[in-house]
């Protein structure tokens, strides 16, 4: 399938795919993106709106509490790491980067809690830079549609996206990759019968072939 027909496919499933992480800052995002690792983004942002009304500053979250951190963001789960991360996080960026989140790829790459499809995310979403970050979702649903391979790692999914998309396109791909995994092409129980990319799916025919 030509890589544009697969892009108008997936929006018009789903017109509005984008960012569903709440923030209202660099920092607050970034933090978003990290606490997002192994849980929904329903869950976050619950959490973060009141992890950031307690603190509101990068300078207050530098200084807080571990523990009452760790209360807060108990429902999302690994919440020893995630405290440790966005708290040595704020102190980083406070004393370091005089309180701004560096733009640089390497350099983002070295803050605690970041690792590449973390910092794609950030990239994409505060400054536009095209970028595809393949999560759970992104890497199944490239798997199941044929644009990567089953053994591939996330790394080599990564790269077959960039090829296969135009680079203009990377961030929609993105999310209309995401959404697709999140909302129908399901770890557990994919719905199937309604995807307008079935015809096109690797999954699908090997499903029907096994029946």
């Amino acid at each position: 399938m030509d890589c544009k027909e697969l892009l108008n496919l997936l929006y018009q499933m789903y017109p509005n795919a984008g960012c569903e992480l709440e923030y209202f800052s660099p920092f607050s995002f970034l933090c978003a993106v990290i606490l997002s690792a192994q849980t929904t983004d329903k869950a976050v942002n619950k959490v973060t709106k009141e992890l950031f009304s307690r603190y509101k500053t990068i300078d207050s979250l530098a200084n807080a509490n571990r523990n009452e951190i760790m209360q807060i963001i108990a429902p999302i789960g690994l919440m020893k790491n995630k405290s440790e991360y966005i708290i040595k996080l704020a102190n980083i960026v406070k004393n370091k980067y005089n309180g701004i989140i560096p733009t640089n790829r390497e350099e983002l790459l070295q803050l605690p809690g970041v690792g590449r499809k973390t910092a794609n995310v950030y990239l994409a979403q505060i400054y536009n830079v095209p970028a595809i970050a393949v999560d759970t979702h992104v890497n199944r649903v490239s798997k199941r549609l044929g644009l990567a391979l089953e053994e591939d790692s996330v790394l080599d999914v990564e790269n077959k996206l960039m090829e296969y998309f135009a680079k203009d396109d990377w961030i929609r791909a993105h999310h209309g990759l995401l959404f697709l995994g999140r909302y129908k092409c399901l770890a557990k129980k994919p719905e199937c019968q309604t995807c307008l990319l079935k015809k096109n799916c690797k999954y699908w025919k090997e499903i029907n072939e096994n029946e």
